[in-house]
């Protein structure tokens, strides 16, 4: 398999240190995969472009800021902007429903909500998919109490008793199981909103 004769990582480095060229390379080399994952999220031309647009600001925000961190390659990095706009895209519509009935007639409007859209169960299955991810990556002790209080319901003083460790132990690890989700979403790039 041949090399790139420039990788990412060094187009990068050269965007930011001033190189513009560098960037539209990198834009070229990925634009079309980024637009197909758009287009395959929402299914519209239009949206997607929008999202696109918005998606490429960001990533040019994060490199200009000197934020971008080389943990993985710049690809998946984007692609995960580009997922997380689309789910941010129908969590928006879902807030702010579009309505094209008239005032004399709206057949739509007549009918009863049959229960979650596609677009909604695949946010929801989306959210606890990333969130799962992100208790995965915590220490074991936290990610016990994170999973006896959120899936089985237990209370601190059940936790307590079940890990053999003072209420306040339970406490302080729930607390900073919290604290190291909320850094992880911020360093991961992960928009959870748990409605």
């Amino acid at each position: 398999m041949a090399q790139q004769p420039n990788p990412d990582r060094a187009l990068i480095a050269q965007y930011q240190q001033g190189d513009q060229r560098a960037f539209e390379i990198l834009f070229a080399r990925h634009r079309d995969q980024v637009y197909t994952k758009l287009y395959l999220l929402v299914r519209d031309h239009d949206v997607a472009a929008d999202l696109f647009q918005d998606v490429f600001i960001k990533v040019v925000d994060v490199l200009r800021s000197g934020r971008y961190n080389e943990e993985g390659k710049f690809l998946p990095w984007v692609l995960r902007i580009a997922h997380n706009a689309g789910i941010d895209h129908f969590r928006r519509q879902k807030k702010m429903p579009m309505s094209r009935g008239s005032e004399e007639f709206d057949l739509l409007g007549n009918i009863a909500d049959g229960g979650a859209t596609r677009e909604e169960e695949m946010i929801d299955e989306r959210i606890g998919e990333d969130l799962q991810a992100l208790v995965d990556q915590l220490p074991v002790e936290q990610r016990d109490v994170v999973h006896m209080r959120m899936t089985k319901g237990m209370s601190f003083k059940d936790i307590a008793e079940e890990t053999d460790v003072s209420i306040n132990t339970a406490l302080g690890r729930m607390r900073y199981a919290l604290i190291n989700l909320r850094r992880m979403m911020v360093e991961q790039d992960v928009s959870l909103t748990l409605d």
